[in-house]
């Protein structure tokens, strides 16, 4: 069995990027020295620095066949139900190996390396568990497969080989959920020097209090300005993966430009039919009758748009009838740092393998979810956060259950002004509430088709369908304005069916 290399945090304080520059991590006497620097907010000199920092870092690179350089702006998105597939496996043969070995495709053949990656996965798992209710096998996996993603897709089109004199040099952009600042706690646990430019937010006070990355703050939270970052001008190979663009918190703010509206707070009455015991029992999180502060939900400037062509819609069913698809409508919890509940949204579910779509304003910022499902007395709670889009406010979350999907419609006949549809939802914590309306315009928002609808909707209802009088999705609810009655916002249906394509 060959020897792994001892990785130490470098006790070497930092103060300013050209530090990070020197910092030397080559190994001595079996250990290497890792640098990990967190560089909170910008100032004039940022951009410049960097240009510095690239500039002698493409220098070394020419001269050292053991050094690698690489600025990531942004993490991808594990969405490919084959990548899903594949990094679960990677879990179980983990898990199998005593979480001390694993294969990597990054560098495939280095046993050195990949039992090295399986220690690191190790001690960052010990560290997600950390102040958290029991994690599930199935949280655990979703976890581990995200790092194994992250380190393959990133690491894959620059580190063609590995040994122990190996150097490298990693600044990452603006990673503030748990899990992604995770990541870059495994790339230092693995030897490389990591950079944080913290420029537009910082990690919560809870992952500092880990202690990992040393602090060096900059100047105030801001555009950071970066120049782009090409790497032929490093000479490093051509980036193997095309990656979406860089996933953000949705700003907050009012619904309108009026004042924003003052947080609603509710409680959340009990799962029809289950007892306060039974409530205890499956429900990893607060118990349901818990006081929740729900969030005013994003608005955007309306802006008008041309309406559609006039069409009609066939094979209409009753409201009762529609009502019943209420059973592929779920409520989503969305649970903090300390377990607290922060909000509610609704979901339908897509696809047959538990896929749940809602807002992205519903999903970011939580550090897990607990679902509820019409007629099951099981709180699922997922941390499996699949899926992705700031513009689009939208995001794919999974459960370990499987329900029938609500059908998307498909555009065969337009939709038009005055057209009956109905909302399901999770108003104000009102578990799969109906109502009915009408589309009332269609508009274009932020460069994004929505659509406008009459039915009823409060906080709570973000993330439920919209549906026509066939019963297929034809929005999802994303916004309202507080200062009009029932002017409501929904995500259109062909965006929603471009982004989940691959998970129907």
């Amino acid at each position: 069995m060959e020897n792994i290399i001892r990785i130490r945090q470098s006790q070497m304080p930092i103060h300013s990027i050209a530090d990070f520059i020197e910092h030397n991590s080559s190994v001595s006497k079996g250990v290497k020295e890792a640098c990990f620097v967190r560089l909170i907010g910008t100032n004039a000199a940022l951009a410049s620095d960097i240009c510095q920092l690239e500039s002698k870092m493409a220098r070394r690179m020419s001269n050292e066949p053991d050094f690698i350089y690489n600025r990531i702006l942004r993490l991808p998105v594990l969405s490919s139900p084959s990548d899903i597939a594949y990094y679960g496996s990677c879990y179980e043969a983990w898990v199998l190996g005593k979480k001390e070995y694993v294969s990597s495709r990054a560098i495939a053949d280095n046993t050195v390396y990949n039992r090295l990656l399986g220690g690191a996965l190790k001690q960052v798992a010990g560290m997600y568990a950390t102040g958290r209710p029991p994690v599930s096998e199935s949280m655990e996996r979703n976890f581990i497969a995200k790092m194994l993603f992250w380190h393959d897709s990133l690491l894959c089109g620059v580190l063609s080989h590995w040994d122990e004199q190996l150097t490298a040099k990693l600044v990452l952009c603006d990673l503030v959920l748990e899990q992604q600042y995770l990541f870059a706690c495994l790339l230092a646990l693995l030897g490389y020097d990591v950079l944080l430019l913290q420029c537009i937010a910082d990690i919560s006070e809870q992952q500092d209090a880990r202690g990992m990355s040393q602090k060096i703050v900059l100047g105030e939270f801001g555009n950071p300005g970066l120049l782009p970052f090409d790497p032929q001008k490093l000479m490093m190979p051509e980036e193997r993966y095309v990656f979406p663009g860089q996933i953000q918190a949705p700003a907050g703010g009012s619904r309108t430009a009026a004042e924003a509206p003052r947080p609603v707070t509710i409680k959340l009455p009990p799962h029809p039919g289950r007892s306060a015991k039974q409530q205890g029992t499956k429900n990893t999180g607060p118990s349901r009758s818990a006081a929740v502060t729900i969030p005013p939900r994003p608005g955007r400037a309306a802006r008008q748009a041309a309406a559609p062509a006039v069409s009609k819609a066939a094979a209409e069913k009753s409201f009762e009838e529609l009502a019943q698809l209420a059973s592929s409508v779920v409520m989503i919890a969305i649970h903090g740092a300390n377990g607290d509940i922060i909000g509610t949204g609704s979901g339908i579910m897509v696809g047959k393998d538990g896929y749940i779509l809602t807002n992205n304003h519903v999903a970011c910022g939580g550090r897990y979810y607990s679902v509820r499902i019409e007629d099951d007395e099981t709180v699922y709670t997922t941390d499996e956060l699949i899926k992705y889009h700031s513009r689009l406010d939208l995001a794919i979350l999974r459960i370990d259950q499987r329900l029938k999907p609500l059908p998307i419609y498909q555009g065969k006949a337009p939709l038009v002004r005055g057209q009956k549809v109905v909302a399901i939802g999770s108003p104000l914590g009102l578990f799969n509430s109906v109502s009915d309306g009408i589309i009332s315009g269609f508009r274009k928002i932020d460069g994004v088709d929505m659509i406008q609808f009459t039915a009823p909707t409060s906080h709570g209802s973000s993330g439920g369908a919209v549906l026509n009088m066939s019963g297929q999705v034809i929005g999802i609810s994303t916004a309202g304005f507080d200062a009009g009655q029932n002017i409501n916002l929904a995500m259109g249906y062909e965006c929603i069916s471009r982004f989940i394509s691959g998970f129907v």
